[in-house]
């Protein structure tokens, strides 16, 4: 599953890529890709005739910021066959919801396992995973493929708080590039808890984003086995923990993200963290540090990779 590094380099790409260009229509090939609305023909409503701002990350999500398209006079939306609709197409126009309003609401999506969004020309030939596609300008195209059909799409109307409609946000802890990630708050998170510290770690209300790979490697770095109880944490062993996840998303973010499987960035490209890992995946395999064997063992059903020798 894609997690923050990994989420965070496809925020950037399409920072790069995507922004003040007019999506002029779109196609759901899955219907259950869209989370919301639940009228796939309200969903394309909502989001042509608008332009994406800005991309943001929240955990694993990813949100845009819809804005009227600089080529569109501001009472003009499209319907979702692409006809223009005017103040008087509604019976309510003053209405923030009503085609007649400015487009100003948010796009919403989670990659989940398999999930991809990929930057293309509409004339590349489509993947047989494909779930979503809008279109741009230029006869460019977002793509989204995923493989499992985990994945969702949300489009928040204007005026609405994004985690009215994607529930989920209200329940994520602060992200750990937060100024609101202190060794203070992750020792509050995990004070008195009997369960193990790398479960207390995927546990996206303790830190979000974290997820089987990074919560591995920063345990790596701090020193402390997976199997290690919240409550039997010391002091310092937090502080150089929270050091650590910062560390490692760093360095994967740098590396554009790990691809063991299916992540590609939006060009398509791999991750390249992988290659560099501490103990992910790399069962058996000598530690980089002392030359131990990697173990490997089981947590809550989830793989966790450690050294015995350089964790205690």
């Amino acid at each position: 599953m894609p997690e923050l590094p990994e989420v965070e380099t496809v925020r950037r790409g399409l920072n790069q890529l995507t922004l003040n260009q007019e999506i002029t229509g779109g196609d759901v090939l899955l219907k259950r890709t869209i989370a919301y609305p639940f009228s796939v023909d309200e969903f394309l409503t909502g989001i042509k005739g608008s332009a994406i701002s800005t991309w943001h990350r929240r955990g694993k999500y990813l949100l845009a910021e819809l804005t009227p398209s600089p080529s569109l006079p501001h009472s003009v939306r499209l319907s979702a066959h692409g006809e223009a609709l005017t103040p008087s197409s509604s019976s309510s126009p003053s209405s923030p919801s009503s085609p007649s309003s400015p487009l100003n609401g948010g796009l919403g999506v989670h990659l989940r396992m398999t999930g991809q969004l990929l930057w293309l020309h509409q004339d590349e030939p489509l993947h047989k995973h494909t779930r979503v596609r809008l279109f741009f300008r230029d006869q460019r195209e977002l793509r989204f493929v995923d493989q499992r059909t985990f994945g969702q799409m949300w489009w928040v109307p204007p005026g609405v708080p994004p985690e009215s409609i994607i529930t989920s946000l209200a329940r994520l802890a602060v992200d750990p590039f937060s100024p609101e990630f202190t060794v203070e708050y992750l020792a509050l998170k995990v004070r008195n808890r009997r369960r193990p510290i790398k479960t207390a770690l995927l546990d996206q209300s303790v830190v979000a984003g974290l997820g089987n790979i990074y919560a591995d490697e920063a345990l790596f770095l701090s020193g402390v086995l997976p199997e290690t109880l919240c409550i039997d944490l010391q002091p310092e062993q937090i502080e150089r923990l929270r050091s650590s996840i910062i560390q490692v998303l760093e360095a994967s973010i740098q590396a554009g993200g790990t691809t063991f499987s299916n992540f590609l960035n939006v060009k398509g490209i791999n991750g390249n963290y992988g290659g560099v890992a501490w103990v992910y995946n790399r069962a058996g395999e000598p530690c980089r540090v002392c030359g131990t064997a990697i173990a490997r063992t089981r947590l809550a059903g989830r793989s966790s990779h450690y050294c015995v020798q350089c964790q205690r």
